[in-house]
């Protein structure tokens, strides 16, 4: 009992460090981003209907919508928007079209969660940094190249990994949990009549005297919940129980605690909503609390980086994404990795964010849209989840995620408001990767459809062959084929040029499942062609890493032993020729074909040793 209790704990703090990171520092610029623009003038009406509108964003949103909706919609206990889009279109896989829609929904969502891993950093980092200028308005020139130095050094530490570092991460955002919940009590203890904006009546009466106003100041309102799709998507490392208990145990009342904080110092100092975050700290706290606002930022940062690792894996694992260099920063841990492509592209993009908006107040106009539209698809996916996966009665559905869906389209819509002042950004960078990951998926469609038409039939080949076998040499042959029961380019290269056959020959197609692992059992499907010949299927979760030679070994059940000294793997390099009049637009086939040169070797991705592997090229046109 003791044991399990002080795992949870260990859980609960670990999940406050990356689970919270992101929806933990929103305090630094969500507040004073509502008077920032200049569109809500600062009085008790205003300040009382901000305070009312956080609470119950907060409370809709996180605790309802994440906490006790979307966290039951696990896959297999994995969760995120991958996970999600999985789960919805096994959920509809007996209706194709639909099942095509929710497909095109969910990878553009995962396109603005790339594009969302660029402005969390910038603002994040910026406005933490911005303390400086509090301390002495000296330091208003360092504050982008302090922030830039920050990140810069972030970016360079990603291939050291984070298990040296990470174990820092759940006490330091306790730390800066608590600390903030102390700076913003303090105000509250000075005008405890800010505690009325509990009440949604502040936030009615505030919208229905000011309609126009109330709604675009829902745009800034929402950067309080920015961040809460972690939550769902770290569900995963953490487990539901611990991820509750640290949001409504610590996380929750600390931010609730600074926000009407802030309020009751703009209330007693109107002036104080340029930075109210930083005004209500004392003096003598001020630098201290800028070094740990930066950790924090950092930490927060760090989490997204590695989530952003682990979706582009996912997104690699379902086909949507060619090969890329994976490297693992732990022994034992394996969902600790490190993409180099990814990381100097992310570090890409955050530079030039933070040189193109140059302050977090500027940075804001850019945040929150893609977030937003990353809800109405996640409320929308939920939808199909629980109406055909669980089976829900329809009415029933509606009323679950119909509430959810209205409030998420509210916020999109006032966030659309910003897209001229900045949300063109995020929105110009996912709609640039959608493209990318739509032509590779398309074009992999088109490649394998051309191999069907071009491939002769794996059985029928076999039997021609052993009428009149050719030489045989010892050891085994893995043969790796896109589409089973198909003769791979690669044995018609190997008899046409080496004029030879294995004593044994095993031809393998690996295939992606959407689900996030697949168990042991079932990971490795095997027929018998005869002739010391096996077909093998092998099957991978999204999550999972395709170790070929790991999972062959369980062949020696079915009397084929893989000897790692005499087995070698056979491969086709392809290369694609785009051709006119093909089955995508000729700009897109050569984005396809420069994706497919580009993309890391297969025996890296699958594992296989180098010095046993074998390629074979060969030219295919689409």
């Amino acid at each position: 009992m003791q044991s399990k209790k002080s795992t949870l704990a260990a859980l609960t703090v670990g999940a406050i460090g990356v689970v919270y990171g992101d929806i933990g520092t929103s305090p630094l610029y969500a507040f004073k981003e509502v008077f920032a623009a200049g569109h809500v003038a600062v009085s008790e009406a205003s300040v009382l209907g901000a305070l009312s509108m956080f609470f119950w964003t907060l409370t809709v949103i996180v605790s309802l919508k994440y906490v006790m909706l979307i966290m039951r919609a696990d896959n297999h206990g994995e969760g995120g928007l991958m996970a999600l889009l999985a789960l919805a279109s096994q959920s509809v896989k007996d209706k194709p079209q639909m099942r095509s829609t929710l497909l095109m929904v969910g990878v553009f969502g995962v396109a603005l969660f790339f594009g969302d891993g660029v402005i969390t950093p910038a603002i994040s980092v910026l406005s933490a940094v911005e303390g400086l200028e509090i301390v002495t308005p000296a330091a208003k020139p360092y504050v982008v190249p302090i922030s830039l130095g920050v990140l810069v050094l972030l970016f360079a530490v990603q291939r050291r990994g984070t298990a040296a570092i990470g174990r820092f991460f759940g006490p330091v955002t306790v730390l800066w949990f608590v600390s903030i919940a102390a700076t913003g009590l303090a105000q509250i203890v000075s005008n405890p009549s800010v505690l009325r904006a509990i009440s949604p009546w502040y936030a009615m009466q505030f919208a229905i005297a000011n309609a126009g106003v109330a709604f675009i100041m829902l745009g800034a309102v929402f950067l309080c919940v920015t961040g809460a799709e972690a939550l769902y998507a770290d569900m995963g490392h953490f487990g539901r129980k611990p991820i509750r208990i640290a949001w409504f145990g610590l996380v929750m009342p600390a931010l609730m605690i600074n926000y009407f904080g802030q309020g009751a110092l703009v209330l007693a100092n109107p002036k104080a909503a340029a930075n109210p975050f930083y005004l209500m700290t004392p003096e003598w706290a001020l630098l201290p609390m800028v070094g740990l606002a930066t950790a924090a930022t950092v930490i927060a940062s760090q989490a997204l980086i590695s989530g952003a690792f682990s979706a582009t894996k996912q997104t690699i694992q379902m086909g949507y994404l060619p090969r890329l260099t994976i490297i693992h920063t732990s022994e034992h841990d394996t969902g600790q990795i490190y993409i180099p492509a990814v990381n100097w592209l992310l570090l890409a993009g955050v530079i030039i964010a933070v040189l193109l908006f140059g302050s977090s107040t500027a940075l804001a106009a850019a945040y929150g849209i893609s977030v937003s539209l990353v809800m109405v698809m996640t409320t929308i996916l939920t939808f199909f989840v629980i109406r055909y996966g669980w089976g829900y009665p329809l009415p029933l559905c509606i009323a679950a995620t119909g509430f959810f869906f209205l409030v998420d389209i509210a916020f999109f819509a006032s966030n659309s408001l910003k897209i001229m002042q900045g949300g063109w950004f995020p929105l110009t960078m996912a709609i640039g990767l959608y493209v990318v990951l739509s032509t590779w998926k398309e074009g992999r469609a088109l490649l394998s459809e051309k191999a069907r038409e071009d491939a002769l039939d794996l059985k029928s080949f076999l039997h021609t062959v052993f009428l009149d076998p050719p030489h045989k040499v010892g050891g085994t042959a893995v043969f790796l084929t896109v589409e089973r029961g198909m003769v791979p380019n690669a044995l018609l290269h190997n008899l046409k040029h080496n004029k030879v056959l294995h004593e044994h020959n095993v031809f393998v197609t690996v295939r992606a499942q959407e689900v996030p692992r697949t168990p042991a059992g079932e990971r490795l499907v095997a027929d018998d062609l005869g002739n010391n010949c096996w077909q093998v299927i092998l099957n991978f979760g999204f999550m999972d890493d395709p170790d070929v030679p790991s999972a062959l070994q369980a062949l020696k059940e079915r009397g084929c032993a893989l000897d790692a000294m005499s087995t070698s793997y056979f491969l086709s390099r392809d290369t694609v020729i785009p051709s006119i009049g093909g089955g995508m637009a000729p700009w897109r086939e050569k984005l396809f074909a420069q994706m497919h040169h580009n993309a890391s070797a297969a025996a890296d991705f699958l594992y296989l040793p180098n010095n046993a592997v074998v390629e074979l090229g060969s030219k295919i046109e689409i």
